[in-house]
């Protein structure tokens, strides 16, 4: 280990501060005791700081392993079974398996349940050693223990010190293993760990058992330095301390828990001393750290110095080399003339909704194929089957010609399907170069070497240096993951979806929430990849997926309508139907209105150059549009081009990048969404959200504000709610449910309605009740409805905008684009090669 590195290892530094703490004391002529407790409960901090910093568990019960080993010495001894040194080995090792029991239980469950799950675990151990005084002695407990390998108390502390400081170095190197990065994986994505191909509930027992093991010898310890054993550290008083004490010192810093067992064992001694109630006074210190410093001591230190980052790991990468070998695929051997995958008769149903029935599918090697289709057809729960992440309902998957229906996501992930997610899925606490490294070690060693260097594997580092230089970003591999731009997430999840030796690569909207000059990237990125893997792209970008594809499945309410190559596709009758709407019939005739001209009124709302998205992604960037009072308007584009995102943004719930929004003559910027609510906006969202238990009275009735329409009002309106009224939301059909949604809004006082997808599957007999309805509110509150097919929308309102990736596209009279099916065939449904661009029209902006 070169001096540089041995002078920053945490080990060093903890034994640094122990030793001048024990000089202190001893100059002071203060009993050594306290400092040797402060040196067991910051080992006990540590190894519950295993679970919390390094796995994202928390368990409020970690003194079962404590109290437990503290007893098992006690036994060990007083039995005569061992020696005090032999006896500490025993409890270590009897703490193990009782976590090995325990784990194997509670690990079943996660958050919250896992908390208390630990904690009554050391509630019942409590129980048991308080009341059972035969064995345990009850409450006076066990005494007498002796420790004749220590015989003075200085001695004593030495070896506890000592043992704690390798103890910690342990931990470090743990934490650095392959073992511990695959801990950190896990941590800030259990998801995507898992499409690397971890076992995340192993990696999570190992870490209990690790936790287990520490916090046991810990314990053990405390015997010694007692020379006794009582109940009170497995009470749910005590249990959470070794825990109060890592998240005081902070709990994403290594040395954390030193810093908090200082504190708090220092604090409770003075503190003691002067009132019984010294938790009166130190309470208010917690909470002052709490609101103040959430990273605790050290955090608060980082932030006064201004160096605020995690500290669980050192912050280096691996050093690059002089050359980068270029990218090989492992999949350039498969033979191309026999489908990699395969679906037969592939279904999935939730209750009595079916998104997927009888998909007969295949994919080819050095095949760009891509899935498209409408909003809901299945396309996503389709993917979740294919890589476990949803049991199919019906129906078989089939990798390489082997049967992998009921195989799970990780072992999916070992045979070569990799995925990316729709919504980014990279490790937002790990540098550029260790995600990519954490995938790479997934399939050439797991998670195995507890105690190797994971940055010393130069086989891995050298393939992860391989996959960041093929995506472009090799000059930015140590550079945090959160601190990456969109568009480079984007580049850095492909490199890692990569890594696991992909024969099949799952894209999940890649070009999602990107920048154009982004888009071309990834697209490009894309296309070459196809050339030496199977891949299977959903991308909601339809004219780059005309362009760059293959191959084309349309995906429409859960069924395969059209397959074979982009020309034939963007032709098929049922394509075209399932993204522009069936054409009219003769007999079919619009609702009567009479259209309000635009200028004739005073303008309501107004966003201008409005830009948002989520997580650093730009889903709209300059739209602007405006909402006149009374007027019909229809926001209208393919799925996934931002419409619910701008009613999002409108309502306040979506904060702005940039741009502004007015209604009535006030600024929204930096009004909160219920302040929004109350100046006349409301929102009927996708999904209608009614609250089931309630009934539909009860349901309008939590809206109902003076101003807004009364209930004998919207029975008028909805008359099929008047025979409902005393219905549970849970029991109402879909249209009823989107008839009480509209109802709630105008329960309400409304100046402007932003309806979500109000006919999203409905029945043509209750769309006609819905849209009738609308009709009528015409001229009595403004509307912007938000709407997949133009051809069911157009008819009733004034204008139009269409938005097509991100921005205003079409802006102007609803009737205009009505009549120009031309231009809604370009704008809104697919179109195929050199007419896939909107052409030049007067309306089009």
């Amino acid at each position: 280990m070169k001096t540089r590195q041995l002078f920053r290892h945490p080990a060093l530094w903890a034994a640094l501060v122990l030793s001048g703490l024990t000089v202190l004391w001893l100059m002071l002529g203060a009993p050594v005791g306290l400092i040797t407790q402060i040196a067991i409960y910051t080992l006990y901090g540590m190894g519950v700081n295993l679970l919390v910093g390094y796995t994202g568990l928390v368990p409020f019960g970690a003194s079962v392993f404590f109290g437990c080993a503290s007893y098992a010495l006690a036994f060990f001894v007083l039995g005569r079974v061992a020696t005090d040194v032999v006896a500490l080995v025993l409890a270590v090792l009897f703490s193990l398996a009782l976590a090995l029991v325990l784990g194997a239980l509670i690990l079943r469950r996660k958050g919250l349940y896992f908390s208390l799950l630990t904690l009554a675990c050391s509630q019942i151990a409590f129980e048991v050693a308080f009341k059972w005084t035969a064995v345990t002695g009850g409450e006076n407990g066990l005494q007498g223990v002796q420790r004749p390998s220590f015989v003075s108390d200085l001695g004593f502390h030495l070896f506890t010190v000592a043992s704690v400081v390798v103890g910690i170095a342990l931990l470090w190197r743990i934490a650095h293993s392959p073992f511990g990065r695959a801990l950190q994986a896990v941590r800030d994505n259990e998801q995507r760990a898992r499409s690397l191909g971890y076992n995340v509930y192993l990696l999570r027992l190992g870490s209990f058992l690790l936790m287990a093991g520490f916090v046991g010898y810990a314990g053990a310890l405390l015997t010694l330095l007692l020379q006794g054993v009582y109940a009170n550290n497995l009470s749910w008083q005590h249990a959470g301390d070794a825990l109060l004490m890592t998240v005081l010192g902070g709990v994403h810093h290594f040395l954390g828990p030193l810093w908090g067992a200082i504190t708090f064992i220092i604090m409770e001694n003075r503190l003691s001393a002067i009132t019984e109630n010294w938790w009166l006074i130190f309470a208010p210190i917690l909470i002052l750290f709490a609101l103040l410093s959430p990273e605790g001591i050290q955090g608060l230190v980082q932030r006064v110095l201004r160096r605020e980052r995690w500290t669980l790991t050192r912050n280096t990468i691996p050093p690059r080399p002089a050359v980068i070998a270029p990218y090989t695929s492992a999949a350039q051997a498969m033979d191309p003339d026999r489908p990699i995958l395969e679906t037969k008769k592939l279904s999935k149903r939730f209750g009595s909704l079916v998104t997927a029935h009888d998909i007969d599918f295949e994919v080819r090697p050095f095949v760009l194929h891509s899935i498209i289709g409408p909003n809901g057809a299945g396309k996503t729960t389709f993917y979740n089957m294919l890589t476990g992440v949803l049991p199919p309902s019906g129906g078989k998957v089939f990798f390489e010609g082997r049967d992998i229906t009921r195989l799970p996501m990780h072992a999916r992930a070992r045979l070569g399907i990799s995925r990316s997610f729709q919504i980014l899925s990279v490790f937002p606490n790990l540098s550029v170069f260790e995600n990519v490294r954490i995938a790479v070690q997934a399939q050439k060693i797991g998670a195995r070497g507890l105690l190797n260097d994971a940055h010393g594997i130069d086989a891995i580092n050298a393939r992860s240096w391989s996959l960041l230089d093929a995506v472009g970003l090799a000059d930015k591999a140590a550079a945090p993951c959160a601190d990456l731009p969109h568009g480079a997430k984007r580049l850095l999840e492909i490199a890692v979806t990569l890594a696991i030796e992909s024969k099949l690569l799952l894209l999940d909207e890649p070009l999602a929430g990107l920048a154009e000059a982004d888009r071309i990237i990834v697209a490009d990125l894309i296309r070459r990849l196809a050339k030496n893997h199977a891949v299977l792209l959903i991308e909601h970008d339809i004219d780059r997926v005309l362009a760059i594809s293959d191959r084309i499945s349309v995906l429409h309410q859960g069924r395969i309508i059209a397959d074979g190559k982009p020309t034939e596709v963007a032709n098929n009758p049922e394509v075209i139907s399932a993204y522009l709407g069936a054409a009219k019939s003769a007999d079919q005739v619009a609702p009567a209105i009479e259209r309000q001209a635009g200028a004739a009124t005073e303008a309501l709302l107004e966003a201008r150059g409005i830009a948002v998205g989520y997580g650093g992604s730009t889903v709209l960037s300059g739209v602007s549009l405006e909402v006149r009072k009374g007027e019909a308007v229809a926001l209208l584009g393919r799925n996934g081009v931002g419409k619910t995102t701008a009613l999002r943004a409108l309502t306040g719930s979506l904060p702005l990048d940039a741009g502004t929004v007015s209604f009535a003559g006030t600024q929204l910027a930096k009004l909160r969404p219920f302040e929004i609510n109350r100046l006349g906006i409301s929102l009927v969202p996708e999904g209608r959200r009614l609250f089931p238990n309630l009934t539909v009275v009860e349901n309008l009735q939590l809206a109902a504000r003076p101003g807004g329409m009364n209930l004998e009002e919207i029975f008028q309106l909805f008359p099929r709610l008047r025979t409902r009224q005393a219905a549970k939301a849970e029991n109402l059909s879909g249209g009823e449910r989107q008839m009480v949604a509209i109802a709630r809004a105008l329960m309400v006082p409304s100046k402007l309605i932003l309806l979500d997808e109000p006919f999203e599957g409905l029945a043509p007999a209750v769309v006609n009740e819905v849209m009738d309805a609308l009709v009528k509110l015409r001229g009595q509150v403004a509307m912007v409805i938000v709407e997949h097919h133009a051809e069911t929308v157009l008819p009733i309102v004034d204008r139009a905008y269409v938005l097509v990736n991100g921005q205003v596209a079409f802006a102007g009279d609803a009737a205009t684009l009505e009549k120009d099916h031309a231009l809604q065939a370009r704008l809104l449904g697919v179109v195929h090669g050199e007419n896939q661009n909107p052409p030049a029209h007067a309306a089009v902006v």
